[in-house]
């Protein structure tokens, strides 16, 4: 009796890097697509078409960008995946792209998560994509008031300078991070 063959899936599907089934309808939709992927230090986010010869990247942000505007604080939190939503959707409108459709990749859904405070970003900058209200994260979240709340609690423990050294370093006070926050949004509006 003769063996079945074995069936190899793609590479980057062993991987666990992408999923074919949902690229596929993503591309099928026409739309360019809002790409958000988070890594431990930073939040990435481009828009990115899909054509004949493959994807073509039309506008990019990576919330490092944040620092040449002033940002002085954790570029992997809530309140940087959202201004690295704006300076992604401010490049895309120059680039005359209105519209997306969100690709989170790999990412497993959860309401109020980092790729959701990128959308909100977008969304606020004027970029039109389809989304639930349901999965946002609170302006509170958003703003940073939840990481100013936790530090206050880190200093009554005297954990503070352990937990925050980084922004101990830059002399960044946590608890200047929602304004630090509206100023920013502020000045990628008025690019």
């Amino acid at each position: 009796m003769r063996a079945k063959p074995k069936s190899i899936q793609f590479r980057r599907k062993r991987e666990g890097k992408t999923n074919y089934k949902k690229r596929l309808r993503l591309i099928l939709s026409g739309r360019p697509r809002l790409v958000v992927r988070r890594t431990v230090t930073g939040i990435l986010s481009q828009i990115i078409i899909t054509g004949d010869k493959g994807d073509r990247v039309m506008a990019s942000a990576h919330s490092s960008e944040l620092r040449k505007i002033g940002w002085n604080y954790n570029l992997a939190n809530l309140p940087s995946a959202y201004l690295t939503g704006m300076l992604v959707a401010k490049k895309a409108i120059e680039n005359n792209i209105r519209e997306a459709i969100l690709d989170i990749g790999m990412t497993i859904p959860v309401k109020g998560a980092r790729v959701f405070a990128c959308l909100k970003g977008a969304v606020d900058a004027g970029l039109e994509v389809p989304f639930s209200e349901d999965v946002l994260p609170s302006i509170e979240r958003i703003r940073g008031d939840h990481i100013v709340k936790y530090a206050e609690m880190m200093k009554k423990s005297g954990k503070y300078e352990k937990v925050f050294s980084e922004h101990v370093k830059k002399n960044a006070d946590v608890k200047d991070l929602p304004k630090a926050f509206e100023e920013i949004k502020n000045k990628i509006l008025k690019k």
